[in-house]
Protein backbone atom coordinates (compact mmCIF):
# COMPACT_ATOMS: atom_id res chain seq x y z
CA UNK A 1 0.00 0.00 0.00
CA UNK A 2 1.21 3.63 -0.88
CA UNK A 3 2.01 6.00 1.87
CA UNK A 4 -0.71 8.17 0.67
CA UNK A 5 -3.11 4.86 1.39
CA UNK A 6 -1.31 4.36 4.55
CA UNK A 7 -1.97 8.14 5.24
CA UNK A 8 -5.67 8.14 4.73
CA UNK A 9 -5.93 4.15 6.92
CA UNK A 10 -4.20 5.95 9.77
CA UNK A 11 -6.06 9.54 9.38
CA UNK A 12 -9.40 8.14 9.79
CA UNK A 13 -8.29 6.39 12.78
CA UNK A 14 -6.52 8.85 14.39
CA UNK A 15 -8.54 11.41 13.60
CA UNK A 16 -11.48 10.15 15.58
CA UNK A 17 -9.34 8.87 18.33
CA UNK A 18 -7.45 12.35 18.76
CA UNK A 19 -10.51 14.04 18.16
CA UNK A 20 -12.64 12.26 20.73
CA UNK A 21 -10.46 12.85 23.00
CA UNK A 22 -10.29 16.47 23.02
CA UNK A 23 -13.66 16.10 22.49
CA UNK A 24 -14.40 14.79 25.83
CA UNK A 25 -11.56 16.81 27.54
CA UNK A 26 -13.38 20.17 26.12
CA UNK A 27 -17.08 18.64 27.54
CA UNK A 28 -15.77 18.32 30.92
CA UNK A 29 -14.15 21.52 31.10
CA UNK A 30 -10.84 21.20 31.32
CA UNK A 31 -8.22 23.27 29.49
CA UNK A 32 -5.99 21.34 26.55
CA UNK A 33 -2.66 22.66 26.34
CA UNK A 34 -1.58 22.24 23.02
CA UNK A 35 1.73 23.66 24.09
CA UNK A 36 3.07 21.29 26.10
CA UNK A 37 4.12 17.97 25.13
CA UNK A 38 3.36 16.10 27.91
CA UNK A 39 -0.45 16.86 28.21
CA UNK A 40 -0.97 17.95 24.63
CA UNK A 41 -3.99 15.05 23.33
CA UNK A 42 -2.23 15.49 19.85
CA UNK A 43 1.61 14.09 20.53
CA UNK A 44 4.91 15.60 21.49
CA UNK A 45 5.38 17.02 18.10
CA UNK A 46 2.60 19.98 18.66
CA UNK A 47 5.23 23.18 19.28
CA UNK A 48 2.78 25.53 20.17
CA UNK A 49 -1.16 26.30 18.78
CA UNK A 50 -2.63 30.47 18.69
CA UNK A 51 -5.47 31.73 17.28
CA UNK A 52 -5.22 35.46 16.10
CA UNK A 53 -7.91 38.10 14.85
CA UNK A 54 -7.44 41.43 13.51
CA UNK A 55 -3.60 41.07 14.05
CA UNK A 56 -4.49 40.17 17.75
CA UNK A 57 -3.85 37.23 19.76
CA UNK A 58 -7.27 35.65 20.78
CA UNK A 59 -6.67 34.19 24.21
CA UNK A 60 -8.36 31.01 24.78
CA UNK A 61 -9.64 29.02 27.72
CA UNK A 62 -12.05 27.00 29.26
CA UNK A 63 -14.04 24.72 25.95
CA UNK A 64 -11.77 26.41 23.69
CA UNK A 65 -8.58 25.12 24.85
CA UNK A 66 -8.63 22.29 22.37
CA UNK A 67 -7.92 22.51 18.90
CA UNK A 68 -11.30 21.97 17.46
CA UNK A 69 -13.08 24.67 20.00
CA UNK A 70 -10.19 26.87 18.54
CA UNK A 71 -11.09 26.58 15.03
CA UNK A 72 -14.71 26.18 15.28
CA UNK A 73 -14.47 29.98 17.24
CA UNK A 74 -12.23 31.49 14.04
CA UNK A 75 -14.49 30.25 11.58
CA UNK A 76 -17.40 31.36 13.06
CA UNK A 77 -15.55 34.83 13.63
CA UNK A 78 -15.24 34.93 9.69
CA UNK A 79 -11.89 36.90 10.48
CA UNK A 80 -8.73 35.09 11.96
CA UNK A 81 -6.79 32.40 11.76
CA UNK A 82 -4.95 29.64 13.45
CA UNK A 83 -0.98 28.76 14.08
CA UNK A 84 -0.49 25.54 15.06
CA UNK A 85 3.00 24.96 15.14
CA UNK A 86 4.71 20.90 14.66
CA UNK A 87 8.36 19.72 15.09
CA UNK A 88 8.91 16.18 13.40
CA UNK A 89 5.04 14.84 13.71
CA UNK A 90 4.63 11.06 13.30
CA UNK A 91 1.73 9.65 11.08
CA UNK A 92 -0.47 9.36 13.72
CA UNK A 93 0.25 12.47 15.54
CA UNK A 94 -0.32 13.98 12.44
CA UNK A 95 -3.50 11.93 11.46
CA UNK A 96 -6.26 14.27 13.47
CA UNK A 97 -4.99 17.56 12.09
CA UNK A 98 -4.64 16.16 8.37
CA UNK A 99 -8.15 15.26 8.84
CA UNK A 100 -9.58 18.87 10.85
CA UNK A 101 -8.06 21.12 7.90
CA UNK A 102 -8.63 19.07 5.16
CA UNK A 103 -5.20 18.25 4.11
CA UNK A 104 -4.30 16.77 0.91
CA UNK A 105 -3.03 13.27 1.75
CA UNK A 106 0.07 13.69 -0.55
CA UNK A 107 0.93 17.21 0.83
CA UNK A 108 1.08 15.46 4.21
CA UNK A 109 3.30 12.89 3.35
CA UNK A 110 5.53 15.64 2.14
CA UNK A 111 5.71 16.88 5.63
CA UNK A 112 6.02 13.78 7.55
CA UNK A 113 8.52 12.14 5.20
CA UNK A 114 10.27 15.49 4.55
CA UNK A 115 13.89 15.69 2.66
CA UNK A 116 11.65 17.56 -0.05
CA UNK A 117 13.12 20.14 -2.40
CA UNK A 118 12.06 23.63 -1.84
CA UNK A 119 8.81 23.94 -3.73
CA UNK A 120 5.09 25.57 -3.99
CA UNK A 121 1.88 23.34 -4.32
CA UNK A 122 -1.91 23.96 -4.24
CA UNK A 123 -4.25 21.59 -3.37
CA UNK A 124 -7.86 23.03 -3.96
CA UNK A 125 -8.07 25.81 -1.07
CA UNK A 126 -4.58 25.21 0.54
CA UNK A 127 -1.23 26.20 -0.18
CA UNK A 128 1.86 23.87 0.42
CA UNK A 129 5.38 25.26 0.63
CA UNK A 130 8.56 23.70 1.60
CA UNK A 131 11.58 25.32 2.96
CA UNK A 132 15.04 24.46 3.17
CA UNK A 133 16.75 25.63 6.47
CA UNK A 134 20.29 26.27 6.64
CA UNK A 135 22.79 27.19 10.01
CA UNK A 136 26.35 27.53 10.46
CA UNK A 137 27.77 24.66 12.45
CA UNK A 138 30.82 26.24 14.18
CA UNK A 139 34.78 25.16 14.67
CA UNK A 140 37.87 26.20 15.59
CA UNK A 141 39.75 25.10 12.37
CA UNK A 142 38.76 24.81 9.15
CA UNK A 143 39.66 20.69 7.77
CA UNK A 144 39.13 18.50 5.45
CA UNK A 145 36.31 16.87 7.41
CA UNK A 146 34.93 20.06 9.46
CA UNK A 147 30.98 20.51 8.62
CA UNK A 148 29.84 23.73 8.02
CA UNK A 149 26.67 24.02 6.92
CA UNK A 150 23.52 22.60 8.55
CA UNK A 151 20.23 21.76 6.68
CA UNK A 152 16.56 21.23 7.88
CA UNK A 153 13.22 22.09 6.19
CA UNK A 154 10.14 24.26 7.16
CA UNK A 155 6.58 22.99 5.70
CA UNK A 156 3.88 25.37 6.11
CA UNK A 157 0.40 25.08 5.01
CA UNK A 158 -1.79 27.99 4.52
CA UNK A 159 -5.57 28.33 3.84
CA UNK A 160 -8.08 30.75 4.56
CA UNK A 161 -8.09 30.32 8.24
CA UNK A 162 -5.09 28.68 9.41
CA UNK A 163 -1.21 28.65 8.80
CA UNK A 164 0.39 24.73 10.12
CA UNK A 165 4.02 25.36 10.25
CA UNK A 166 6.28 21.81 10.43
CA UNK A 167 9.76 21.82 11.53
CA UNK A 168 12.23 19.17 10.69
CA UNK A 169 16.20 19.76 12.13
CA UNK A 170 17.82 20.95 15.25
CA UNK A 171 17.77 24.33 13.96
CA UNK A 172 15.30 27.10 12.67
CA UNK A 173 12.87 27.39 15.84
CA UNK A 174 9.86 29.98 15.00
CA UNK A 175 9.65 30.83 18.49
CA UNK A 176 11.21 34.57 17.83
CA UNK A 177 9.93 35.09 14.68
CA UNK A 178 6.18 34.49 16.38
CA UNK A 179 6.99 36.87 19.10
CA UNK A 180 8.08 39.32 16.48
CA UNK A 181 5.16 38.81 14.51
CA UNK A 182 3.16 39.16 17.39
CA UNK A 183 4.58 42.96 18.15
CA UNK A 184 3.72 44.01 14.79
CA UNK A 185 -0.23 43.61 14.58
CA UNK A 186 -0.83 45.42 11.27
CA UNK A 187 1.21 42.96 9.24
CA UNK A 188 -0.57 40.25 11.20
CA UNK A 189 -3.96 41.11 10.66
CA UNK A 190 -2.83 40.48 6.67
CA UNK A 191 -4.09 37.04 7.59
CA UNK A 192 -1.96 33.18 7.21
CA UNK A 193 -0.03 34.49 4.33
CA UNK A 194 1.69 37.16 6.74
CA UNK A 195 2.73 33.85 8.78
CA UNK A 196 3.61 32.67 5.20
CA UNK A 197 5.86 35.54 4.40
CA UNK A 198 7.45 35.73 7.94
CA UNK A 199 8.66 31.88 7.27
CA UNK A 200 10.03 33.00 3.96
CA UNK A 201 11.64 36.03 5.04
CA UNK A 202 13.34 34.01 7.94
CA UNK A 203 14.54 31.54 5.77
CA UNK A 204 16.11 33.54 3.83
CA UNK A 205 17.49 35.86 5.96
CA UNK A 206 19.08 32.63 7.86
CA UNK A 207 20.64 31.99 4.14
CA UNK A 208 22.39 35.26 4.01
CA UNK A 209 23.73 34.91 7.49
CA UNK A 210 25.29 31.13 6.62
CA UNK A 211 26.75 33.17 3.36
CA UNK A 212 28.38 36.03 5.67
CA UNK A 213 30.08 33.11 8.06
CA UNK A 214 31.41 30.88 4.63
CA UNK A 215 32.70 33.85 3.24
CA UNK A 216 35.13 34.31 6.07
CA UNK A 217 35.77 30.97 5.66
CA UNK A 218 37.00 31.11 2.46
CA UNK A 219 38.78 34.47 2.84
CA UNK A 220 40.54 31.97 5.36
CA UNK A 221 41.50 29.46 2.67
CA UNK A 222 42.44 31.92 0.26
CA UNK A 223 45.11 33.99 2.42
CA UNK A 224 46.59 30.41 3.61
CA UNK A 225 46.30 29.67 -0.40
CA UNK A 226 48.48 32.63 -1.24
CA UNK A 227 50.65 33.16 1.67
CA UNK A 228 54.23 32.05 1.83
CA UNK A 229 54.13 28.35 2.21
CA UNK A 230 50.56 28.37 0.17
CA UNK A 231 51.82 25.26 -1.59
CA UNK A 232 51.81 23.18 1.52
CA UNK A 233 48.22 24.07 2.27
CA UNK A 234 46.26 21.52 2.23
CA UNK A 235 43.66 21.08 -0.33
CA UNK A 236 41.11 18.83 1.26
CA UNK A 237 39.99 22.29 2.63
CA UNK A 238 39.20 23.52 0.06
CA UNK A 239 37.24 20.26 -1.59
CA UNK A 240 35.18 20.48 1.90
CA UNK A 241 34.39 23.76 1.05
CA UNK A 242 32.95 23.32 -2.25
CA UNK A 243 30.78 20.46 -0.87
CA UNK A 244 29.63 22.27 1.67
CA UNK A 245 28.77 25.14 -0.56
CA UNK A 246 26.46 22.50 -2.64
CA UNK A 247 24.46 21.51 -0.14
CA UNK A 248 23.52 25.44 0.72
CA UNK A 249 22.93 25.91 -3.32
CA UNK A 250 20.56 22.76 -3.21
CA UNK A 251 18.91 25.08 -0.40
CA UNK A 252 18.88 28.46 -2.08
CA UNK A 253 18.25 27.99 -6.01
CA UNK A 254 15.62 25.57 -6.52
CA UNK A 255 13.17 28.52 -3.98
CA UNK A 256 13.51 31.47 -6.40
CA UNK A 257 10.86 29.89 -8.41
CA UNK A 258 8.38 29.54 -5.64
CA UNK A 259 8.95 32.98 -4.35
CA UNK A 260 8.76 34.26 -7.68
CA UNK A 261 5.25 32.62 -7.88
CA UNK A 262 4.23 33.94 -4.72
CA UNK A 263 5.33 37.67 -5.52
CA UNK A 264 3.74 37.61 -9.31
CA UNK A 265 0.93 34.73 -10.04
CA UNK A 266 -2.52 35.43 -7.97
CA UNK A 267 -3.10 33.26 -5.46
CA UNK A 268 -6.53 32.98 -3.80
CA UNK A 269 -5.02 32.78 -0.09
CA UNK A 270 -2.14 35.56 -0.67
CA UNK A 271 -3.55 38.74 -1.00
CA UNK A 272 -1.92 41.34 -3.53
CA UNK A 273 -0.70 43.30 -0.50
CA UNK A 274 1.60 40.54 0.83
CA UNK A 275 2.43 39.90 -2.82
CA UNK A 276 4.82 43.22 -2.30
CA UNK A 277 6.83 41.61 0.59
CA UNK A 278 7.56 38.48 -1.54
CA UNK A 279 8.97 40.53 -3.91
CA UNK A 280 10.88 41.71 -1.33
CA UNK A 281 12.02 38.67 -0.40
CA UNK A 282 12.74 37.21 -3.32
CA UNK A 283 14.74 39.61 -4.48
CA UNK A 284 17.27 38.95 -1.02
CA UNK A 285 16.95 35.27 -2.07
CA UNK A 286 18.07 36.58 -5.66
CA UNK A 287 21.29 38.07 -3.93
CA UNK A 288 22.10 35.29 -1.94
CA UNK A 289 21.91 32.83 -5.07
CA UNK A 290 24.49 35.57 -7.10
CA UNK A 291 26.84 35.29 -4.20
CA UNK A 292 27.07 31.55 -3.55
CA UNK A 293 27.90 31.23 -7.41
CA UNK A 294 30.35 34.07 -7.08
CA UNK A 295 31.24 31.67 -4.19
CA UNK A 296 31.98 28.61 -6.26
CA UNK A 297 33.50 30.37 -8.90
CA UNK A 298 36.35 31.65 -6.52
CA UNK A 299 36.71 28.53 -4.73
CA UNK A 300 37.74 27.10 -8.01
CA UNK A 301 39.91 30.03 -9.11
CA UNK A 302 41.54 29.37 -5.29
CA UNK A 303 41.93 25.51 -6.29
CA UNK A 304 43.16 25.93 -9.56
CA UNK A 305 46.10 28.41 -8.34
CA UNK A 306 46.68 26.33 -5.28
CA UNK A 307 47.48 23.25 -7.86
CA UNK A 308 49.38 25.93 -10.03
CA UNK A 309 51.37 26.95 -6.97
CA UNK A 310 52.34 23.39 -6.23
CA UNK A 311 53.50 22.92 -9.68
CA UNK A 312 55.75 26.17 -9.29
CA UNK A 313 56.76 23.83 -5.86
CA UNK A 314 57.49 20.99 -7.59
CA UNK A 315 59.87 22.46 -10.43
CA UNK A 316 61.78 24.88 -8.00
CA UNK A 317 62.71 21.27 -5.86
CA UNK A 318 63.44 19.66 -9.13
CA UNK A 319 65.71 22.61 -10.06
CA UNK A 320 67.81 22.44 -6.79
CA UNK A 321 68.01 18.49 -7.07
CA UNK A 322 69.38 19.19 -10.80
CA UNK A 323 71.65 22.05 -9.14
CA UNK A 324 73.05 20.26 -6.83
CA UNK A 325 73.30 16.51 -8.71
CA UNK A 326 75.03 18.69 -11.35
CA UNK A 327 77.48 20.22 -8.82
CA UNK A 328 78.19 16.49 -7.41
CA UNK A 329 79.26 15.28 -10.93
CA UNK A 330 82.65 17.08 -11.01
CA UNK A 331 83.72 15.65 -8.11
CA UNK A 332 82.11 12.39 -9.33
CA UNK A 333 83.75 12.84 -12.47
CA UNK A 334 87.27 13.08 -11.54
CA UNK A 335 87.27 10.65 -9.26
CA UNK A 336 85.83 8.40 -11.68
CA UNK A 337 88.76 8.81 -13.90
CA UNK A 338 91.46 8.79 -11.01
CA UNK A 339 89.80 5.53 -10.16
CA UNK A 340 90.61 3.41 -13.02
CA UNK A 341 93.25 0.70 -12.41
CA UNK A 342 95.59 2.27 -14.96
CA UNK A 343 99.38 2.40 -13.92
CA UNK A 344 100.43 5.40 -16.22
CA UNK A 345 97.87 8.16 -15.59
CA UNK A 346 99.43 12.07 -15.55
CA UNK A 347 100.04 13.38 -12.70
CA UNK A 348 100.17 10.20 -10.45
CA UNK A 349 103.32 10.50 -9.28
CA UNK A 350 103.85 14.20 -8.97
CA UNK A 351 103.98 15.11 -5.05
CA UNK A 352 101.43 17.92 -5.48
CA UNK A 353 99.12 16.39 -8.12
CA UNK A 354 96.60 15.50 -5.05
CA UNK A 355 96.37 19.05 -3.91
CA UNK A 356 95.82 20.28 -7.30
CA UNK A 357 92.99 17.89 -8.15
CA UNK A 358 90.93 18.78 -5.11
CA UNK A 359 91.62 22.13 -5.88
CA UNK A 360 90.33 22.21 -9.21
CA UNK A 361 87.34 20.62 -8.27
CA UNK A 362 86.42 22.98 -4.97
CA UNK A 363 87.10 25.90 -8.15
CA UNK A 364 84.80 24.04 -10.14
CA UNK A 365 82.12 23.30 -7.86
CA UNK A 366 82.19 27.01 -6.75
CA UNK A 367 82.05 28.04 -10.07
CA UNK A 368 78.77 26.06 -10.73
CA UNK A 369 77.15 27.15 -7.52
CA UNK A 370 77.70 30.65 -7.87
CA UNK A 371 76.13 30.34 -11.66
CA UNK A 372 73.15 28.28 -9.99
CA UNK A 373 72.56 30.75 -7.26
CA UNK A 374 72.83 34.00 -9.76
CA UNK A 375 70.12 31.98 -11.77
CA UNK A 376 67.85 31.74 -8.98
CA UNK A 377 68.26 27.68 -9.20
CA UNK A 378 69.63 27.46 -5.27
Amino acid sequence: MSMAGNLRKVTSLGSVNGLRKMARLARRGKRVDLSHPARSPLGSSVVNCVAYENGARVPVGGDLGDLVATVEQVRKSGGGFVWLGLHEPTVREFAGIADLFDLHPLAVEDAIEAHQRPKLERYGETLFAVFKTVCYVDHEELTATSEVVNTGEIMVFVGQDFAITVRHGRHGSLGPLREELEADPHQLAKGPAAVLHAVADHVVDDYLNVIDAVQTDIEQVETDVFAENGARADPGRIYQLKRELLELKRAVVPLGRPLQDLATRPIRVVEPEIQAYFRDVSDHLLRATEQIAAFDELLNSILQAHLAQVTVAQNEDMRKITAWAAIIAVPTMVCGVYGMNFEHMPELQWRYGYGMVIGVISLACLVLYRGFRRNGWL
